[in-house]
């Protein structure tokens, strides 16, 4: 006879191993990266020292090979990582997504062995920091058409010129995945992509973004000035970057959905606790209804959010190497965090209304967090081209 699940397990659809994972990394969170989220943001500061912290406790590389320095573990059990993580500091969360996903897992997906073996285990040690280079000025929701960074063949280099902005790691970026077009007549199909270190000669931090939220998350413009790039730091096939693209854009989406989740959960937690303590006409303002209400509706957005996010990363888990930026999975990533971003966006709201005048407050918790909110509709996609992804897939089944 089976062992019964236990209740937590049947309301999550997570296994005990899963729920213990979540609750370990819950606890890394709370004790080492809660503390520094109230500086990074009052002052967009980057703790230097937190990416070795984290990679001394197993929490980079998680789906790369233990041969590289990781835990081979799955990208389900990222996005519990990730969950946790944005739960207590939002903007180190978007850094280590940018760092394990779109840089280290992108590399694991995609490079040769020699270059996995040259960059992976810095990466998970958290002695090297990841960016992805994709955006530019004039390529944010056309990021493929509209890309003019090129990369012409020298010799034994590539040599890469132009400029990507809002750079998640930028400022901070020891190793960058960088995509440019190589072959400019072909349009999108002639783009390959690089793996691109910070001491390239003709590669510079042009300035540092600041935002209105997740900041201390290191956000930057880069510029490419005849920046010389080593032939053997292609990526995969010249002229088939778009590959390595969309398939990243897809895991992307599903990691982003864990942080909006995390963010919503803390943000919960913290107006109930508030409406508890908060008193007006001699009463806790929980005991009033329309209170009441707003955690009730609170409450059952946050569980709509867990479950499709779950579903999502599950759906993830089983990418194949051709299956990116096509198909179903494109189709639930994007209506993923779609769906998820905008319940957050309500969920905060309604979090901000029940602090009243302190929700407005700077520094306070709440409004760090309503703050962040609205990146989460524009990043990986503005929730406009994830309508379009969701209809197209749908209008060409």
């Amino acid at each position: 006879m089976t062992d019964r699940p236990s209740v937590m397990q049947a309301f999550t659809g997570l296994s005990a191993d899963e729920m213990d994972i979540l609750a370990q990394a819950d606890r890394f969170a709370q004790a080492e990266l809660y503390p520094l989220a109230q500086r990074m943001d009052d002052e967009e500061w980057w703790p230097t020292d937190i990416f070795p912290k984290i990679g001394a406790t197993g929490y980079f590389g998680v789906t790369a090979p233990e041969s590289l320095g990781g835990a081979g573990l799955d990208v389900f059990t990222s996005g519990l990582i990730l969950q946790a993580f944005g739960r207590w500091n939002h903007a180190l969360a978007l850094a280590w997504v940018a760092h394990e996903n779109l840089c280290l897992h992108n590399i694991l997906r995609n490079a040769n062995d020699a270059q996995k073996k040259k960059y992976v285990p810095g990466l998970c040690k958290g002695t090297a920091i990841g960016a992805l280079g994709l955006t530019e000025p004039g390529a944010g929701s056309d990021a493929l058409g509209s890309m003019r960074t090129t990369a012409r063949r020298e010799g034994g280099h590539y040599v890469l010129n132009g400029r990507k902005i809002y750079i998640t790691n930028g400022p901070v970026a020891d190793v960058l995945l960088v995509y440019a077009k190589t072959d400019k007549d072909k349009g999108a199909q002639g783009i390959s992509a690089f793996i691109v270190e910070k001491d390239f000669p003709g590669f510079k931090v042009a300035q540092k973004l600041i935002k209105m939220g997740f900041r201390g998350s290191q956000t930057a413009e880069l510029v490419f000035d005849e920046c010389r790039v080593p032939a053997e730091n292609l990526v995969g096939e010249e002229n088939r970057g778009v590959k390595v693209v969309m398939s990243g854009l897809d895991l992307e989406r599903a990691m982003i959905s864990p942080i909006c989740l995390g963010i919503a959960e803390r943000a919960f937690a913290l107006a109930l606790d508030y409406a508890r303590q908060r008193k007006q006409f001699g009463r806790p303002i929980a005991d009033f209804q329309m209170i009441q209400a707003k955690l009730a509706e609170m409450y059952t957005r946050v569980e709509s959010m867990r479950l499709f996010t779950y579903q999502v990363l599950r759906a993830a888990n089983v990418i194949g190497e051709e299956d990116g930026g096509r198909g179903e999975i494109h189709k639930l990533t994007a209506a993923g965090v779609l769906y998820v971003a905008e319940t957050m966006n309500q969920v905060l709201n309604d979090a901000v209304q029940v602090h009243g005048g302190t929700g407005y407050i700077w520094e306070s918790e709440i409004n760090r967090l309503y703050r962040a909110i609205k990146l989460l509709e524009i990043g990986a996609g503005t929730s406009e081209v994830r309508k379009m992804i969701i209809s197209k897939e749908l209008l060409t089944a």
